[in-house]
């Protein structure tokens, strides 16, 4: 028998080292928040060809990242604990992962290196059994391993024209904090090839859900720096409710450092809303503005459905940001990159209950993979914002692009620029099989009799508590189900004052503030729960290794239907059937 034929490829250096290991290859992106466990390295993702795979020790080979903007805050943890991968290999660009590199090198002098190498080279990697990377370069079978154990700073390959306050910033005259802050940055613009930074006027921070002991130590370290913000910094959904944890008999040892956390966070100037739907706030962005937000439906929802302009930041550049009030010029930030590059034709005739959007999301998202999506086709249907939200949650879990457009409904969907992407981009067509494929992997699980109904992940709005009491009224829930909502505060006291928030309570809802659903589990999870349904596609495709109960999917209507009866057929609905 031969022995495997020894290959090098030179890539791009995204974050530098050496090591070599076994290769643990997909064709697949993998979000690591939800797909990966922080605490032993092993893919918890039900829907991934590598689930059960540890990755720990070996060398990751991807296309990219996808979903979660949290991936930067798992690879942080695995690094500080020893179980994460010895390298990275992406196949296109790459910022999630990428920045829990640099990260770990900043502000803990811990190294993992992390190339990006042509589509073809990356494809070439299936089948094979162990690489080296030594920077920018792989080797594919190895014939001999390098002993070299230093780390090869390598100069950026594009200028950076710093303003004179960016100077400032790295030269320490800001203190420590702001300093590291804008090495990152720079780092970050290195990757992504811009040649200068931008005022952003606000960030909305991923990185106070808490993974893990790294969490607090990252934030820990910016408040012994004495880090203040620069600009208004909203917070995102934390991992406990502050405010009823322990009643819902939540271990301190969650409990406790989560709050830490956020305390942490608070301190560096950030505004406790606790949510990962901002755009529901009052101070939801314009269309325009310049904006860093992390939370991959937030994001997508402020780039598609407000017009403001954000990459899909990485947990911790989010920080960063707003330490220093700036930001590399590049990806969504900018015109010519929020063009459609690919249009997706939904059939003309299609129609359906608010399942529909969820459904459809993902399956754009799958289709647009890295791809900003024009989605033609709806404009006959009337569309409300939170259809959208369920739409871009759902696009934002299979996708990695940071943004969609919808003809006729999102803001810059518009002619002319609307007639002349039609012009220029390839199409494809989608159909209801398609559809249907979705929902039957989305409503994964077989056992008919649900425990638990899951609503608002992402948030429920006031909107949607409205049409919840209504589609409760005059119906009695099944004494052997139970219902959880979470929501932000401030909708959940706009739901109280105006009597809804009582009429859902008296029907069985349990509210949840603060938290949302890719945090919770058990004893908030009744330990008895087997079956959890959903009318969210995100929820749907995390909760099964988050929560490790099978999943069910449906309207929301279907939810209270089956909150009533205590089970849901296992069958399409009409508008997908007929």
């Amino acid at each position: 028998m031969l022995a495997p034929t020894p290959r090098t490829i030179k890539g791009k250096r995204l974050s530098e080292g050496h090591a070599s290991g076994p290769l643990l290859y997909s064709s697949v992106p993998l979000s690591f928040w939800g797909g990966v466990d922080p605490a032993t390295g092993i893919v918890i993702d039900q829907h991934h060809p590598l689930a059960g795979s540890s990755l720990a020790g070996k060398i990751l080979a991807i296309p990219s990242g996808r979903g979660s903007c949290s991936g930067s805050g798992v690879l942080l943890e695995l690094l500080l604990n020893g179980n994460a991968p010895a390298g990275l290999i992406f196949g296109r660009e790459e910022l999630i992962l990428t920045l829990g590199g640099i990260i770990a090198t900043e502000f803990f002098d811990k190294f993992v290196p992390i190339v990006q190498i042509s589509p073809d080279d990356f494809s070439g990697l299936a089948g094979h059994a162990h690489v080296q990377i030594i920077n920018e370069i792989v080797e594919v079978n190895p014939t001999t391993l390098s002993s070299q154990t230093q780390v090869d700073e390598k100069p950026p390959s594009v200028v950076l024209n710093f303003s004179e306050l960016d100077r400032a910033m790295l030269r320490g005259d800001h203190g420590k904090a702001a300093q590291v802050a804008a090495r990152v940055i720079s780092k970050v613009a290195a990757v992504q090839g811009a040649t200068e930074l931008i005022d952003i006027t606000q960030a909305h921070i991923d990185g106070c859900i808490y993974t893990g002991p790294a969490t607090l130590l990252f934030a820990q370290r910016l408040c012994d720096w004495n880090a203040k913000v620069r600009i208004p910094a909203s917070l995102n959904s934390i991992s406990v409710d502050r405010q009823r944890w322990r009643e819902q008999g939540i271990d301190a040892a969650l409990g406790d450092p989560s709050g830490l956390l956020a305390d942490a966070y608070v301190d560096l100037g950030c505004t406790p809303t606790y949510t990962c739907a901002p755009y529901q706030l009052d101070t939801a962005p314009k269309l325009g503005e310049q904006i860093m937000w992390a939370e991959s439906n937030a994001v997508v929802y402020a780039n598609s459905v407000l017009g403001a302009r954000s990459i899909k930041c990485p947990d911790y550049l989010d920080i960063c940001v707003a330490l220093t009030g700036r930001a590399p010029n590049s990806g969504a930030h900018l015109t010519e990159h929020r063009r459609p590059q690919v249009i997706i034709d939904v059939p003309s005739d299609i129609a359906g209950d608010d399942s529909l959007f969820p459904v459809l999301g993902y399956l754009v998202g799958e289709i647009a993979a890295n791809r900003i999506p024009l989605v033609i086709g709806l404009e006959h249907l009337k569309v409300h914002n939170d259809n959208l939200k369920a739409f871009g949650a759902a696009f934002a879990t299979t996708s990695s692009a940071p943004m969609f457009h919808i003809a006729g409904i999102t803001p810059e969907a518009v002619n002319p620029a609307l007639d002349e992407w039609k012009t220029a981009t390839p199409v494809v067509k989608t159909n209801k099989a398609e559809l249907a494929d979705i929902w039957s992997r989305l409503d994964k699980a077989t056992e008919m009799k649900i425990d638990l109904i899951s609503l608002g992940n992402p948030h429920f709005s006031y909107d949607e508590m409205v049409t919840l009491a209504q589609l409760c009224e005059g119906k009695t829930k099944h004494p052997s189900v139970s219902v959880i909502m979470t929501c932000n505060r401030y909708a959940y006291a706009r739901a109280c004052k105006a009597g809804i928030m009582p009429k859902l309570e008296r029907f069985g809802v349990q509210p949840v503030t603060d938290t949302c659903w890719c945090m919770i589990g058990e004893p908030l999870i009744s330990p008895s729960v087997k079956t959890i349904m959903t009318n969210s596609a995100k929820f749907a495709h995390y909760g099964g290794g988050l929560t490790k109960r099978q999943m069910r999917f449906g309207s929301l209507a279907g939810c209270v239907e089956a909150a009533c009866v205590g089970e849901k057929p296992k069958t399409l609905p009409q508008w997908l059937s007929s």
